[in-house]
């Protein structure tokens, strides 16, 4: 079965070489060079007198179309004499690139023809559109298509769906999603995971899109918020909705197991779900049960899903937080590399920071959580439970992952999103901070803003080490994702302060570590952006420079390339980043936004549907 990465070809008009005159026609031939309606009357009721100059005119008419066809363009765009580096990882070639319609049809040294755009790219890096392989850019894409923070870095693919799916959905989940929708509203107009990409795409978006199907979205959808395992039948329609996703194209099994009701499902359960992607070659990746003190154990976890169900498997943002657990990042490599020389094709990706970023769910037990949101603040509520959960939250445990532990104190917790207006002044402060403020506790202060905010309230948790991030990068089986929207310094997301892994994950990447740090080449890091997750999905035609693959390209300066978000100050763009096309349409040029919406629908190895 062949994937069919595409929904409606996009007809936005392209500049124009010959201007005002020029139509969308291939051939179309200014007016200025066709006879006029003078001579060819001429012609049809020949004046003796004037056969002679009407036939001068045809002529000369003639021969300057002639010239025009002689020079009319052969190409859409031609990319001339960039450093193209294909995606493979080999040493970039001085070269040129054209493109005609949405695909690359030359990649070469010399492109004799000339195309409707011209690009110069001398001293320039040429590549494939980066693919951002973890994406929450779910509902940023519905407030504004234009993928801003993330287009300026150079992605071309957005990746959904971390445990958490936006289908297949119920009318249960619908309501729910809508009473807990934030500073941006929406209206929910899908049910199944393919409407909703469908429905990006038709509001326009600039870059592609692709989604896994979350296992905790099918769990939902069948069991609710209930910590128990399902019943035979439910599992049998939860692998339904699996199967169903993987029909329309889902890349794969999602999940994120440190979450309720994710934290619920036992390993059983998972296998058997991985086991219908496995059926059309997808990917199991997973949010691991834990990062922290059971890391080894949770990672053994995933590699038993992926020799059980004999599916491909991947890491979701590898990492080991906690100081006390810095030091396992060595035995993570070890057992990886051993499964791989097994013969399981297990990966991992990760974002470029020290500091992760979720809810304050993430600090509290999940037997509390039982039963969603509603349940969760009815708890805390409880002075009796409210003692149990302090005492919880403050205290080492293997039991649960507990981040506000891992931290090893509330300053380093930050608090970036809320969804009450009352306490939006609140962003960019730490829990210590707040607490001070408020004369409490940092674990009752907790409590009492995911009661008042009537959400998990948005967090930064400062867990990882540095020396950690730089051997994850110099991994080759290790590709990136920002786990964060697509922003702009604008509107309504400036209601929050995103982590600046949503403006600056990438060209953090390219900059500091690649350029700067040297921790690996220039190639190696474009693939890991580009064929190796292209490669990991099972994508057509992605992820590299080639003959036929979409042109999906950017364009950008290695020298200039770099981050500027900040913890403190997060809304500012990344630098560098020259020209980017999605699908053969620019969508930047000369680092500014065209506006122009040509993203798709990329599909996964089971799309069933026609190309």
């Amino acid at each position: 079965m062949t994937p069919q990465p595409d929904v409606p070809i996009d007809r936005t008009p392209r500049p124009s070489l010959y201007g005002p005159e020029r139509h969308n026609d291939e051939l179309a031939i200014p007016s200025r060079l066709l006879p006029s309606a003078a001579t060819l009357a001429q012609l049809s009721h020949p004046n003796p007198h004037d056969i002679g100059r009407s036939m001068f005119r045809i002529a000369g008419s003639t021969i300057g179309l002639l010239a025009l066809l002689a020079c009319a363009p052969e190409y859409d765009i031609v990319i001339r004499g960039g450093s193209i580096y294909d995606g493979s990882g080999g040493d970039a070639v001085i070269g040129d690139i054209a493109v005609k319609g949405d695909s690359i049809v030359s990649v070469g040294m010399l492109v004799a023809g000339r195309g409707r755009i011209e690009v110069d790219a001398t001293g320039l890096a040429v590549a494939p559109g980066f693919i951002n392989i973890l994406s929450w850019a779910t509902e940023s894409l519905i407030e504004d298509g234009r993928s801003q923070s993330d287009i300026r870095q150079g992605v071309t693919l957005e990746v959904f769906g971390e445990g958490w799916s936006m289908g297949p959905l119920n009318e249960v989940m619908k309501r729910q999603q809508l009473e807990q929708q934030g500073d941006i509203k929406f209206a929910i107009e899908w049910t199944t995971l393919s409407e909703y990409l469908e429905y990006l795409v038709e509001r326009g978006i600039s870059p592609n899109v692709a989604s896994f199907v979350g296992a905790t979205t099918v769990r939902i959808h069948e069991i609710g918020y209930e910590d128990r395992p399902p019943t035979a039948d439910e599992l049998d329609s939860m692998r339904l909705l699996v199967r169903q996703a993987m029909d329309e194209g889902a890349v794969g099994l999602a999940s994120a197991l440190i979450y309720a009701p994710a934290f619920y499902a036992g390993t059983e359960e998972l296998t058997e779900l991985a086991r219908v992607a496995a059926e059309y070659d997808g990917l199991y990746i997973s949010h691991l049960r834990s990062e922290g003190n059971r890391l080894l154990e949770a990672l053994d976890e995933l590699i038993t899903i992926a020799r059980d169900a004999k599916i491909r498997a991947e890491i979701y943002h590898l990492k080991a937080a906690g100081r006390s657990n810095w030091n396992k990042m060595s035995e993570v490599i070890e057992a990886v590399e051993r499964a791989r020389a097994e013969g399981l094709a297990i990966t991992a990706d990760m974002y470029t920071y020290t500091a992760g970023a979720t809810g304050l769910d993430a600090a509290m037990p999940p037997w509390v959580q039982e039963g969603g949101l509603k349940k969760w603040i009815e708890r805390l509520k409880d002075p009796a439970v409210r003692t149990r959960v302090m005492r919880e939250m403050s205290a080492p445990t293997d039991d649960w992952e507990n981040l506000y532990y891992a931290t090893g104190t509330p300053e380093n917790i930050l608090l970036v999103g809320f969804k009450t207006d009352s306490l939006k002044p609140l962003t960019g402060k730490s829990l210590a901070e707040v607490a001070r403020m408020r004369g409490k506790s940092p674990e009752e202060t907790a409590m009492d803003l995911v009661i008042a905010d009537d959400s998990r309230v948005g967090t930064v948790y400062f867990l990882m080490s540095e020396d950690n991030v730089r051997r994850q990068i110099a991994l080759p089986w290790v590709s990136f994702g920002s786990d964060a929207g697509s922003l702009a310094p604008e509107g309504v997301f400036l209601k929050s302060n995103p982590h600046p892994r949503a403006y600056g994950n990438f060209a953090r990447l390219l900059g500091r570590y690649v350029r700067d740090e040297r921790i690996i080449s220039l190639s190696e890091a474009i693939r890991r952006l580009t064929s190796l997750p292209a490669s990991n999905l099972k994508l057509t035609r992605r992820g590299a420079l080639r003959d036929g693959y979409y042109a999906d390209i950017v364009i950008f300066d290695p020298d200039e390339v770099q981050d500027h978000a900040e913890f403190g100050d997060p809304h500012r763009y990344s630098a560098g980043m020259v020209h980017v096309f999605v699908n053969g349409i620019q969508v930047l040029e000369h680092g500014e936004h065209t506006g122009a919406t040509p993203g798709r629908v990329v599909r996964g190895p089971g799309w069933t549907g026609n190309d």
